[in-house]
């Protein structure tokens, strides 16, 4: 089973976000000490209420404090986005952590990113699958010459590769059914996404499933999923000093519109605690622990993206959180060999 950390770089209006960096430096130090094997971030623009780093150049400068972690963009917005620029920026990423480097892409979901972008709603999927074949070949052909719907390319010859090849590891987070069967085609895994409860993720791994064989493709070595976790001494404290930031981080989710592309009959309308239950893992270590295993064999999942940390909560939590997943947590779900 692998364990990875989502550094969320997302923070507050006001705060030094100089000094929220530097302590995002701290938080990748810390998980790689305690034996994490990848970090990620994810993606977005114009992040209103959030101040927000982009992800390419912030992952650039914390894979310096990586080690031989695995770093990553679980999303970059693929359809918002140039392929030459793309394929340029994450062969220097890989690079940069010398072949280490997960190559997660997604749609996207929010009016303003397109809508500043010049990207229709119904161009998106048109955008994303044209973009992802253009820099596959970009990092495979001599030369290039493309001209599709969306991007024109001719002979072009892109000389930086990849240090993995063909490629690094393509992760598509999707969270309604189309985009997980669409992830089944087109990516080497499914980033399986924080939002959905249990049962809504049973579903669509059969979705996944299904696709996977109507392919021709196996299924993943390597299976992620991104969790909600926070942890304390007992659960009713877990719940009490984690709301105020997962709360309202969550009802920032529903003003992007993230509702939208939940599937069908899910939301983030609930009272907190109903928020919380079967979607996130909030408690003390031994409740973490049953918990993922509990996600390990109800979905095969083998590898965990959690993110411990929403704007406006202090570092010291982050911390404590990080420090009793490496004593308590990871040796408990290593010495049991749950999803090995």
């Amino acid at each position: 089973m692998n364990f990875g950390l989502i550094v969320s770089k997302q923070h507050p209006p006001g705060v030094s976000m100089v000094d929220r960096f530097r302590e995002h430096i701290d938080q990748v130090r810390a998980a790689r000490d305690a034996g994490f094997g990848l970090i990620v971030m994810g993606q977005h623009f114009l992040s209103t209420p959030f101040q927000e780093v982009q992800s390419l150049p912030a992952l650039a400068r914390l894979a310096a404090e990586a080690g031989t972690m695995r770093v990553g963009a679980t999303v970059i917005l693929l359809p918002l986005l140039n392929p030459v620029d793309v394929a340029e920026q994450v062969a220097t990423l890989d690079v940069i952590t010398e072949g280490r480097f997960v190559f997660g892409v997604g749609l996207g979901y929010r009016e303003e990113e397109n809508e500043a972008f010049g990207v229709a709603p119904k161009e998106r999927v048109g955008r994303f699958v044209e973009g992802l074949g253009v820099i596959k070949r970009l990092w495979a052909d001599d030369e290039v010459t493309h001209h599709g719907r969306f991007f024109h390319l001719t002979r072009a010859r892109m000389m930086l590769r990849p240090v993995q090849q063909p490629h690094p590891p393509i992760w598509f987070a999707a969270n309604n059914d189309a985009a997980v069967a669409r992830a089944a085609r087109l990516a080497d895994a499914w980033v399986i996404n924080p939002h959905a409860k249990l049962a809504v993720l049973e579903r669509q791994m059969g979705v996944y499933r299904d696709a996977l064989r109507e392919a021709g493709r196996p299924f993943p070595t390597e299976l992620p999923i991104i969790k909600e976790l926070y942890l304390a001494g007992d659960r009713r404290t877990a719940l009490t000093e984690c709301r105020p930031f997962l709360e309202a981080k969550y009802k920032a989710y529903a003003s992007w519109g993230q509702d939208k592309a939940l599937p069908e009959g899910d939301s983030f309308a609930h009272e907190f605690e109903d928020l919380v239950a079967d979607r996130f893992i909030v408690g003390d270590p031994d409740d973490a622990v049953r918990e993922i295993a509990r996600y390990a064999e109800r979905l095969g999942v083998n590898s965990f993206i959690f993110r411990v940390q929403w704007p406006g909560m202090e570092q010291a939590r982050v911390l404590r959180t990080i420090a009793l997943l490496a004593e308590r947590v990871l040796p408990a779900l290593r010495t049991s060999r749950v999803g090995a």
